[in-house]
Order: C-alpha cells, then sequence, then structure tokens
C-alpha cells in the first residue's frame, strides 16, 4: 500500500555491563502482570498493581555514634537526608566517604552499616553491579569475629545487612535466594527479640513468597503477621503490614475484605502523616475498587494517590494505571491528556528495573490507546511506541535481565501484529520466547506462543498455528497452581486473556471448509473442549481443586452420547461421542453475536410462563445443536444426552429445545458435565436410601417465605428414611454436625440460594447465614473419619442463577464439583415452590420405585409435570431443573 507506514527502527546492541536481574518487588506494572503472573492471570485489569504487595521502603540502618564530630558520622546523617529525599546520587557520594573514613578508623561495625546503607543507594540508582559489592563487603566484616563474641549490636547489625541482601536478590531476580535469605533475617530478629524487625522480615519473605507463585503461604503468613499488629499500638510497620495484607486479599479476589485492611492501613498511615504510605493505601485502593468495577472511585483514588505521592516515581505509577483505566473505559480524550506527561516523566528517570517496567506498561497502553481512537490519528502513535520499546530494550540489555528483555521484544512483536507486519512481528516474537525458555520463565511463556500462533496463522501456516496454540494450552496446564491462584476479575482475565487461546485452538483444529480430519485431530479438539471446562472451574474457585482423570464413557453408560457444543467466531461445532463410535463432528454456520442473542433471548423468554415466545426460539437453537445429529442419534438408540457445556450455552435448559412437535425431554434423558474427565461415574448403589432434608419455610434474610419446603420435605422423608433439618433446626452448625455424625448418600436442601459467574456469589441461605459455595463445600465435606462414602446426589431446590452474569450457570457446575457430591441436581431460575414440591416428590419416588438412573428419574418425573394439565405443558414450570455430575 502506497502510504503504508512500515516500523523502522534500529534496536542498538548495547554489551550488558551487569548480571542478569529481575524486579520482582515492584509489582507496580502490566508487563509484571503478564509477565510473571499473567499465567495466573492475575491483576491483567490492574495494569499497575501495587508496589511491593506493600513492601516497607528500604530505609537506611541507623548507625550508633557517639560523638558529635562532623566527619564520617555528619556524612552519613547527612546521607540519609539525601536518600530520603530521593537524591541518591549525593547520598551515595557522602556513604562512600563515609565508608572509607571508617575504614580508616577501624570502625568494622559503622563500616558495615555505611555499606549496606550503600547498597540501598547503589539499588536505587541501578547500579547492581556496586550494590552487590557493597553488601558482600558489609555482610564480610559483620561474619568476621575477631573475639568470638557477638554483642547484641552486632547482630542488629547483621540483621539488618542481611535484609538488604534480600532485597537485592529479588531485584535480580532471585526469589528463592531471597525468600532463604529473609527467613535467616527473621531468624535473627527473634532471637534478639525484635519484634518490629522480625514483622519486617516476614513481610519480606510474603513478597519472595509472591514472586515465586505461593499466593496462598504469602497470604497465610501475612494472617499470621496481622494477629501480631492487632495486638499492637499504631505504627508505620503495622500501616504497610496491613496494606501487604490487603493487596495480597486483593489479589486472591477477596475484594471486600481487601478494601477494609486497606482502608484500616490509610488511616494509620494518615494519623502518622506518612506521605509514601498514605500514597501507596490509596493506590492499592484504587486497584482494589477498580477490581470491583468501581470506576469513578477507581479514578478518584488514583487522583488522591498522585497528589499525595511524595516522590516523582510514586506519582508516576499511580498515573499509568490511571491511563490504562481511561483506556479501558473509553475515556479516551482524557487519557490523552495524560500521555505528554507520563511520556516527561519517564524521560528524566534513571536506568532501573522500575523504568524498563514503566516504559512497558506505558507502551501498552498506548497500543491499545492507538487501536481505540481514529485510524490516522492511532497510526500516528505508532513510532513514538517502538521508539519507547526501543529504549526498554536497550535497557534490559544493559542490565543483562533477559526476561525484561523478552517482555519489551515480544511486546514490540505486538505492535507489528498490530500494524499487519507479520515476519517482523514474527521474528521478534520468536526472539521473546527463545529468551523466555532460556531463563526458563514458565509463568511468561504462554503469551508468547498464543501470539506466536496468531501470527503463524495470519501467514497461513495452520499446522504450525496448531504447534504454538496447543503449546499455550500445555503451558496454562501446567500452571494451573499458578494460573488460579490470582485473579483481578473473574469476566476480564479469563474470558479476554485465557478462554480465547482454547477457542482459537479448537478453531484450528476443526477448519471451517470441511477439510477432512484425522480422529486424532477430532479427539485433540475434544481434549481442548474438556480442559477449557476444567480451566473454568478453576478459575471459578481460584484454586487448583480439579483432578481430572480419563474416562471412557462407554464404560459408563453404554446408552448415553456425549455432545461438545462450543461457540466459535463464525459457527458452532458439535462434537459428539455416540455409543461404541468414534467422534464425529457438526457445524453448523451461524455467527457468534447471532447465536450469543438467541441464546440470551431464550433464556429470558422461558421463564415467562403465560407467553409462549419461547417456542421459535427453542427451534432455532434445536436446529443449531441437535438437528445436524439427529438422525444419527436416534439410529445410536441412545437414551442419554449428556452435554459439555461451555459459556453462555450453560444458560440454556437442553431440556426445552423444540424439534417442532417435542421437546427434547421427551424422547432423551438429559444431564450437564462439566466434562468427562470431573467425575468418577458409578451408579447409585442399590441400596436403601438415606436422605437429609434440610429447608427453609419461613422468612430469612430478606429472602421470601417457601410455605410448601415444608410440604415438600416431609412428604419425602414419608417414603424416604433420615434426617429432618427444618427451619430454626437448618443452621450451619447443625448441618456440620449432622453431616459429620452419619453418612447420607442424598442431601436434599430446599432454601434460597444463588448460581454466579464468582464463587462469593455462589450461596445458599441457612436459618442463620449465607453459606457460598467454598463454606457449603467445607460443611459437605466433612472432616469425620467415619464418613468414607461421598454424597452420591445433592438436591438444592429452590435457587436460582443471578440475573444479568450471562455466565452465572458456572457456578451451578461449580457447586457440583466442589461439594464433592457426584451429582447435583438445582434449577436454572426460581420456580414456585408449589410446583418444586411436586416435581421433587415425584423424581423421589419414581429413583426409588422404578429403579432407574438418576438422569432417566429426572425426566420421569418433568414428563409427569409437563402432562399435568395445570401447568399447561409450559417449559417454565418444569425444565429449569437440572442434573449437572455422575447421570447413572
Amino acid at each position: 500500500m502506497k502510504n503504508k507506514w512500515y516500523l523502522s527502527v534500529r534496536i542498538k546492541r548495547f554489551s550488558a555491563v551487569r548480571s542478569k536481574r529481575f524486579s520482582a518487588n515492584q509489582w507496580d506494572i502490566s508487563w509484571l502482570l503478564l509477565a510473571i503472573l499473567t499465567a495466573i492471570l492475575c491483576i491483567v485489569i490492574s495494569p499497575v498493581s501495587a508496589t511491593g504487595i506493600g513492601q516497607p521502603e528500604p530505609q537506611p540502618a541507623a548507625i550508633e555514634t557517639t560523638t558529635v564530630n562532623p566527619s564520617p558520622e555528619a556524612w552519613v546523617k547527612q546521607g540519609r537526608t539525601f536518600y530520603e529525599a530521593g537524591q541518591y546520587t549525593d547520598a551515595v557520594e557522602l556513604l562512600e566517604k563515609a565508608a572509607q573514613a571508617y575504614q580508616t578508623q577501624g570502625e568494622t561495625i559503622k563500616q558495615a552499616t555505611v555499606l549496606s546503607n550503600l547498597s540501598l543507594a547503589y539499588q536505587q540508582l541501578g547500579l547492581w553491579s556496586q550494590a552487590n559489592d557493597a553488601i558482600s563487603q558489609s555482610l564480610t566484616l559483620l561474619q568476621t569475629e575477631p573475639n568470638g563474641d557477638v554483642s547484641t549490636h552486632h547482630l542488629n547489625v547483621l540483621a539488618q545487612s542481611i535484609e538488604i541482601q534480600g532485597r537485592l536478590q529479588l531485584n535480580q531476580g532471585q526469589p528463592e535466594p531471597a525468600l532463604a535469605t529473609w527467613e535467616q533475617a527473621t531468624a535473627l530478629y527473634n532471637q534478639l527479640g525484635d519484634k518490629t524487625g522480625k514483622i519486617k522480615s516476614q513481610i519480606n519473605q510474603a513478597q519472595a513468597m509472591q514472586a515465586l507463585g505461593f499466593h496462598r503461604r504469602a497470604l497465610t503468613l501475612l494472617q499470621q503477621v496481622r494477629q501480631t499488629l492487632d495486638n499492637q499500638p499504631d505504627s508505620l510497620t503495622k500501616a504497610v503490614g496491613l496494606r501487604s495484607l490487603g493487596e495480597v486479599l486483593q489479589l486472591v479476589n477477596d475484594l471486600p475484605q481487601a478494601r477494609q485492611v486497606l482502608d484500616e492501613s490509610l488511616q494509620i498511615a494518615r494519623q502518622l502523616e506518612s506521605p509514601s504510605d498514605i500514597s501507596a493505601a490509596l493506590f492499592s485502593l484504587a486497584n482494589t475498587t477498580r477490581q470491583q468495577q468501581q470506576v469513578e472511585a477507581a479514578l478518584d483514588f488514583y487522583q488522591q494517590a498522585i497528589t499525595a505521592a511524595p516522590s516523582p516515581l510514586l506519582q508516576l505509577r499511580a498515573k499509568l494505571n490511571q491511563l490504562s483505566l481511561l483506556i479501558e473505559t473509553g475515556n479516551r480524550q482524557q487519557a490523552q491528556s495524560l500521555v505528554p506527561q507520563i511520556q516527561n516523566q519517564l524521560n528524566t528517570l534513571p536506568l532501573s528495573d522500575q523504568g524498563i517496567s514503566y516504559r512497558i506498561n506505558f507502551a501498552e497502553s498506548l497500543i491499545k490507546l492507538a487501536t481505540s481512537v481514529e485510524t490516522r490519528h492511532g497510526a500516528s502513535l505508532h513510532p513514538d511506541i517502538a521508539q519507547i520499546l526501543t529504549t526498554a530494550i536497550q535497557q534490559a540489555e544493559t542490565l543483562g535481565d533477559k526476561r525484561l528483555q523478552a517482555y519489551a521484544l515480544g511486546t514490540l512483536g505486538h505492535l507489528y501484529e498490530q500494524t499487519n507486519q507479520l515476519q517482523q512481528a514474527k521474528d521478534l516474537t520468536q526472539q521473546a520466547l527463545i529468551k523466555t525458555q532460556a531463563i526458563e520463565a514458565w509463568d511468561s511463556l504462554y503469551p508468547w506462543q498464543w501470539q506466536l500462533g496468531r501470527l503463524l496463522k495470519q501467514q497461513g501456516d495452520t499446522q504450525g498455528a496448531i504447534v504454538a496454540y496447543q503449546g499455550a494450552v500445555d503451558t496454562l496446564q501446567s500452571l494451573r497452581s499458578d494460573l488460579v491462584a490470582v485473579n483481578s476479575n473473574v469476566q476480564y482475565s479469563f474470558r479476554k486473556q485465557v478462554e480465547p487461546i482454547y477457542r482459537e485452538l479448537v478453531e484450528l483444529l476443526l477448519p471451517a471448509d470441511n477439510t477432512q480430519i484425522s480422529p486424532e485431530q477430532l479427539e485433540q479438539a475434544r481434549q481442548v473442549v474438556e480442559s477449557l471446562q476444567i480451566a473454568e472451574l478453576d478459575n471459578f474457585f481460584q484454586a487448583d481443586c480439579i483432578t481430572a482423570k480419563p474416562v471412557n464413557i462407554d464404560t459408563i453408560d453404554k446408552e448415553a452420547a456425549v455432545l461438545y457444543p462450543i461457540i466459535l467466531s463464525d459457527r458452532l461445532e458439535v462434537i459428539v461421542h455416540l455409543p461404541n463410535q468414534p467422534l464425529r463432528r457438526y457445524t453448523t454456520f451461524v455467527a457468534q453475536t447471532e447465536l450469543e442473542s438467541t441464546l440470551e433471548k431464550l433464556r429470558q423468554a422461558l421463564p415467562q410462563r403465560t407467553s409462549l415466545r419461547f417456542l421459535p426460539l427453542a427451534r432455532k437453537v434445536y436446529d443449531w445443536i441437535i438437528k445436524p445429529a439427529a438422525e444419527d442419534l436416534a439410529q445410536s438408540e441412545a437414551k442419554t444426552l449428556v452435554f459439555v457445556l461451555n459459556g453462555t450455552l450453560r444458560n440454556i435448559p437442553m431440556a426445552a429445545l423444540h424439534d417442532g412437535e417435542q421437546f427434547l425431554l421427551q424422547n432423551y434423558a438429559i444431564a450437564l458435565t462439566p466434562g468427562l474427565e470431573l467425575f468418577e461415574s458409578k451408579p447409585l448403589t442399590e441400596q436403601k436410601l438415606e436422605v437429609l432434608t434440610a429447608g427453609l419455610s419461613e422468612s430469612r434474610l430478606d429472602f421470601s417465605a417457601l410455605p410448601n419446603v415444608k410440604i415438600e420435605l416431609q412428604q419425602i422423608q414419608s417414603f424416604m428414611p433420615g434426617k429432618l433439618l427444618l427451619n430454626q433446626e437448618f443452621t450451619k452448625s447443625t448441618l456440620e454436625n449432622t453431616m459429620g455424625n452419619v453418612s447420607f448418600p442424598v442431601v436434599h436442601l430446599a432454601t434460597h440460594g444463588q448460581f454466579s459467574s464468582e464463587a462469593e456469589g455462589t450461596f445458599i441461605i441457612t436459618w442463620d447465614d449465607k453459606l457460598n459455595v467454598n463454606e457449603l463445600s467445607s460443611l459437605l465435606k466433612t472432616t469425620d473419619l467415619r464418613r468414607t462414602n461421598p454424597i452420591e446426589l445433592l438436591v438444592l431446590s429452590a435457587c436460582e442463577t443471578a440475573k444479568g452474569d450471562d455466565q452465572a450457570a458456572l457456578g451451578l457446575a461449580g457447586v457440583a464439583v466442589r461439594a464433592g457430591a457426584r451429582s447435583t441436581i438445582a434449577t436454572l431460575w426460581l420456580v414456585d415452590d408449589a410446583t418444586t414440591a411436586d416435581l421433587m416428590v415425584k423424581f423421589y419416588h419414581v429413583l426409588t420405585e422404578d429403579k432407574v438412573n438418576k438422569a432417566e428419574a429426572l425426566r420421569r418425573a418433568q414428563l409427569l409435570i409437563l402432562q399435568d394439565p395445570k401447568y399447561r405443558k409450559h417449559p417454565y414450570f418444569w425444565t429449569p431443573f437440572v442434573l449437572v455430575g455422575n447421570w447413572v
């Protein structure tokens, strides 16, 4: 194209003058979120997270002075003043003089103290070799014991120097040695009885754990720190400890608790008039409210953090986050006004990992801004972005930081991808991959694998793209425990940063032109769909709690067919396993937007009991999902259809699909499963079943009364032995005790509840409490050793999916998995309790009398409701009841 602008930036090679290093402690910018935590998905919505998870700003150690001589002591005092004012070059000059003077005087401990302080100042200037030399000399002096007698003061200085050594190790990308070093410092402070030093060192340990991906361990440690701090008066250490805890709570998505703890930290910082701690707390509050999608509050907190910041660096990190949020929310005018301010501040930064990270973060925001503004203006940003990234690459080479080099190269590759310069983009991406693999930074590998896959696909190399995409999926699978340890926002991070990789791989494996594909390729596509289910549930729980085991469907039920529908950008693909047959593929060409819009309309129409608006929609969805395979299904003589659903498909009860004459339920029993690899599938035992029934018929916690619950539970008890907990008896503690004392194969809870795309929003109501899915799991998975049999069936008969949440049914699958039950029956929307009671009694009667499997028992109960004239055959009354898990 004649006027096409080509990126042409020559990257100069600078000799590496420092050993490799990586600022895991700075934790402030988006590249860390993608490069260190991208695999963890964690703060993708918050491209600039809080510094060092609340790490105390390193302060020079104090030196005992015994004289007012204005020589070395005065230099140390003035050097400290310069350091605290951010004038690090001046501080270095004075501290070097003081160290030399103390060496001449033979003042070993004072010399060691000054050297450790000097290491801090060198670190601030990015002089890493000098910083290493200084701390090494300090520790050598302190480990020299001429008389074999070590004073308390000597141990104090040693602990402080060890603490600074840990900071330097973490700055150089050595989190494991840093953790060990800080554990040593903690032991010394403990030996000295220095509670404040011990707490600071434990906060440092938590930071190293974060860098290693041990986020739960960091949370546990900081919770222990808080217990100690709660018994102490307010102090800056307490403010920092609370801030650290708040930030980790934010990372693991406990946002209400994070907000509370950060507010406490801010109050203490304001009371003690510490500008840096005030700014840091405001910054963390901004990130937390941003995660809660409170945009105006977040922007206000960022602005307050900028105003309160005592240094340009603290101002800059808040401005960078402010910029990314403005771009994300479409406020382009305000975003553009921030750009020159940030650019000017970046140009004044000294060479350091923090400065490089800020540059890459800024470039990422500008790439997003360039794609969101008018074409001409957006294109005008490209040369500036390229130059910013080129500078970052040069600086990373100077520091010898391969991880930073990789991320800057990969980001520049992404810029080339955006400008359709595919070969240059591919070359840069491959360089980023090579450098990432060379340093074994597996946590930051998958974004470049994904990027390479996209580029190869655009260049027409389908097989190469499949290999790259599969590599990204394999990396994600290997990082499952890290991937779920941190979360910024379920909808944003997972659905935009992870889920597309799986879907795009399926799209490559199943080409739209109906090219003949091998059975192995079809099996690979099925495995990718299964892997997506596991990843979604891991992300839902924020814990690596799923243990998948491959299962052959023919060993579970020889009369069941399994359907894997997956929505792609231009079509719906359905992979089907028919009894005793190889996998088959059925393709329906329909745009993703049309399909998802139809699904949403059907979801809204089904609960409207006086309208038949659902019927043409139910037929359309039937034609897309079932009709292509209908003849093969009929010939296979399958009696049960098992659906592995994802995305918005979960919100639709498959039983309601209509072929123009009958509902799908009238021909097949229907079950849902998050994946055949998730459930140990065994038939319901032939023994006489005992049931624990519990529920609320009275109004509780602002939820309406369910008067028919009492009738429902009493009728079930009339022909199934067990235990009944009604109203006041249905408390958290009673449920726990009852479950611990007796093993019930069936647990039936008739109470209000809600399914959401977030674990915190998925709950049931007891008489005295609201239990989220994790708490419910803890109750049902009692630790009593007498309970050796799992729950065969969990029934939640008055729950509904959260309105306005297009992924709410994920919570239903989540309950089924987390509760440890082999199967779960629940409702997608709230049906009147008289209907629910009627259907539930029918279900248990069929289950016990007809001796059929759970899916068929539910089908027969639903058909009885469907055929009852008083329910007018409307699916509102019977279709919301779904079976998830083991259907046999």
